[in-house]
């Protein structure tokens, strides 16, 4: 019986080299910086064994989430337009948000439970989700699923 693959969300800085080197090779052939593999890995400084070992295996969060629906969790302030300010700054991505679900604010905070397709984003995940913690208001912003 064949086992399903599992994922994991891992920060850059607990990767192995290796992991980040690969990355690195297969970013300078999508921009065309390489044109080849042997240049990619010698550019590197990784073995094409290597590559071709983890490069399948290995891709970055915006990659992997791409054209999905994605939920993240956001916990606002409970500040007059805080909730606004966050809706804006999924449109203004192009993110297309398919449904919002918004406790009733407590201690000052609130989560907001938001559900959005990412194919139309004009930035990558990992800069939305650091120009979503500049949102004045927003305390944290977490991704549940993708």
């Amino acid at each position: 019986m064949e086992q399903l693959a599992k994922y994991y969300l891992i920060e850059t800085s607990a990767l192995p080299e290796i992991f980040l080197k690969v990355i690195q090779a297969k970013t300078l052939l999508e921009t065309g910086e390489a044109r080849t593999v042997s240049e990619a890995i010698a550019i590197a400084d990784i073995s094409r064994s290597s590559f071709y070992k983890y490069k399948d295996s290995i891709s970055p969060f915006q990659d992997m989430i791409s054209g999905r629906v994605v939920t993240f969790s956001v916990l606002l302030k409970d500040i007059k337009g805080t909730l606004s300010a966050v809706l804006n700054a999924f449109a203004e991505v192009g993110a297309n948000i398919l449904t919002i679900n918004q406790s009733v604010p407590s201690d000052g905070r609130a989560v907001v439970t938001i559900s959005a397709q990412t194919g139309g984003m004009v930035m990558s995940m990992e800069d939305f989700l650091k120009e979503m913690g500049k949102v004045p208001g927003v305390i944290k912003l977490n991704v549940l699923a993708g």
